[in-house]
């Protein structure tokens, strides 16, 4: 009896002694398959993003991508030792290259939101916005608000598969919308007395108002939305979260995302060396 007491004992004891072992073992394979891993290894961030959204991610006069989060891209890179390699995608193509591993990272101005966080997983926010309007100046009397909008007599337009588009299509249902491949193409849709309304993201609506929209439009600048923007990896990946949500904490303390987010969104002096 003592004796198959005691073998009891050593084995349930045995089992536990075993359980950190395996789990400290699953930790190193998964530590192993990380992104960061493959970045350090290739010593290349491939950066995924659409070039376009200004002052987010655009191109100059040389052909270079510039921008908010092209900074902040390549201030990741240098923090890891690696070579920042960019990405330009098309916006509906975005979240399937990073899931089918065409780049690491998603840093493109995205929107957290829980559709999208169904397949891909996000950073802590780096920077909040809202949607805004810019109106057609013909309208300044009448229209107060994105409530005013909600007729079918109002064309508004924004950005096919953004939450612009979500926002017109929730906040405003009944006005006429109408979706475009590009903000610019949106924006010029309503500048060129097209369309009554463009709505998007505030600090894209401030870049175009302060450069075109002068004397034009009427900048309805009181958010109605609530939008985080976050960069983007796959699932599974506690590791290179960790890395993300650890170098945001030390960029937005130790000065340096102050700095590019004065050069960005506080002024528009970039403006004049952006292909248009």
């Amino acid at each position: 009896m003592k004796k198959t007491l005691i073998k009891g004992v050593v084995a349930f004891f045995l089992v536990f002694a075993l359980i950190p072992g395996t789990a400290w073992g699953a930790d190193i394979n998964l530590s192993k398959k990380s992104t960061l891993e493959s970045v350090l290894q290739n010593k290349k961030l491939r950066v995924g993003f659409e070039a376009g959204y200004m002052p987010f991610e655009m191109t100059d006069k040389k052909g270079n991508f510039v921008g908010f989060d092209i900074d902040i891209a390549k201030e990741m890179a240098k923090a890891m030792g690696v070579e920042f390699v960019p990405a330009n995608t098309a916006w509906d193509g975005i979240i399937p290259s990073l899931l089918t591993n065409k780049f690491d990272i998603i840093m493109s101005g995205m929107t957290v939101t829980q559709e999208r966080n169904l397949k891909i997983n996000f950073a802590d926010p780096y920077i909040i916005v809202g949607q805004t309007i810019l109106l057609n100046k013909k309208h300044e009397a009448t229209v107060k608000s994105y409530k005013d909008l909600n007729d079918p007599k109002y064309v508004v337009t924004s950005k096919l598969g953004t939450t612009g588009e979500q926002a017109v299509q929730r906040k405003i249902p009944k006005c006429t919308y109408k979706s475009f491949e590009t903000e610019t193409e949106a924006f010029l849709e309503v500048l060129n007395n097209k369309a009554d309304a463009y709505v998007y993201d505030q600090p894209n609506c401030v870049v175009l108002m302060a450069q075109q929209g002068k004397g034009k439009m009427i900048f309805l600048d009181k958010p109605f939305t609530y939008e985080p923007l976050a960069w983007a990896i796959n699932k599974g990946d506690p590791d290179f979260m960790n890395f993300l949500n650890n170098f945001l904490r030390q960029l937005k303390n130790d000065g340096r995302y102050d700095t590019i987010y004065n050069k960005w969104i506080k002024s528009t002096d970039w403006y004049q060396n952006v292909a248009k």
